[in-house]
């Protein structure tokens, strides 16, 4: 696949519906160096996730029965937000893990919300059911081309806005994400995965030699807690750099990015940063480092009522 002309096809596509986020060059984490930063939390619904729902929904036709989405939150608030500013209705499954703050983000759009007992993997065998019955139109929260294509916009947006990094380093759930940060890079900027030690589909699939289940827990696993990395992620993770952190890093990362900018993320929103915080990932003398932000769907919600 011609990686590059799709996410520029995709990125004139969802032009007017996506935010164009902001990039912020902190020398005010402690690091001892510069992070460039996107912050990519103040994408609609609080996620880069509203990039592949309406690259999806802009790019097909969509049948009368709606979409359906299975997602740990953040994907199937994007996913309603999307079927609704575009008229179409949607049906969205979460698993109880994705938590009491982005259930409320979702209800609050107006979809039609089931919550599954168990983690995202449960959440995601309901919605391929009702796919097959009611004929909505499912959207992938990672493992699909066009998903891909709608994540990669972010860093196509990112080089337009004068990214100078030699690294980009990028958390790691189900692998959309990052897949569309290999496919736009395509080797001309290093790509680091970063994984919760406790959530690590990816690291586990690279080690493995093929893609293979994990088990799922810690702070970020709403967010990042993909039981098996996709299949476009892992074709295109060959190779690449892998590291894990400790959930105390990422809280710790969240603290920081609150005190130096106040800057309120959720745990996955801060984790790449953590790889940086905790030695985790250690750049070179003169390597530049970016980190992107991907996540602002914090729980408890501090000003919900």
């Amino acid at each position: 696949m011609d990686w590059k002309s799709e996410i520029s096809a995709a990125r004139n596509r969802i032009k007017g519906y996506a935010q164009v986020t902001p990039v912020l060059d902190s020398h005010a984490l402690g690091l001892g160096y510069p992070v460039e930063m996107k912050l990519e939390h103040l994408q609609h619904t609080g996620s880069f996730k509203a990039r592949g729902a309406f690259n999806t929904l802009l790019s097909t036709d969509v049948p009368k029965a709606g979409v359906v989405a299975a997602s740990g939150g953040n994907h199937g608030a994007a996913a309603a937000y999307a079927a609704r500013a575009l008229g179409h209705p949607a049906k969205i499954f979460v698993p109880e893990l994705a938590g009491p703050s982005k259930i409320a983000l979702i209800e609050r759009i107006g979809a039609d919300l089931s919550v599954v007992p168990g983690e995202y993997a449960n959440a995601l065998i309901m919605a391929q059911e009702h796919e097959e019955t009611s004929g909505a139109m499912q959207i992938h929260a990672y493992d699909a081309p066009a998903t891909v294509a709608g994540q990669g916009t972010c860093f196509a947006e990112w080089d337009a806005q004068g990214l100078q990094a030699d690294t980009v380093l990028v958390a790691v759930g189900g692998g959309g994400l990052i897949a569309g940060a290999l496919a736009w890079f395509q080797g001309a900027r290093k790509v680091v995965a970063v994984e919760p030690e406790t959530s690590c589909a990816l690291n586990a699939a690279l080690r493995a030699g093929e893609p293979v289940d994990v088990s799922v827990s810690g702070i970020a696993a709403n967010a990042l807690g993909a039981r098996r990395i996709g299949s476009i992620c892992y074709g295109l993770a060959q190779g690449m750099a892998s590291v894990l952190v400790p959930d105390e890093a990422i809280a710790n990362a969240q603290k920081t990015l609150w005190q130096a900018h106040r800057i309120l993320v959720e745990p996955a929103g801060a984790a790449a940063l953590a790889a940086l915080a905790c030695g985790a990932y250690q750049p070179e003398e003169g390597e530049k480092v970016a980190v992107l932000v991907c996540g602002g769907n914090i729980a408890p919600d501090p000003l919900q009522g």
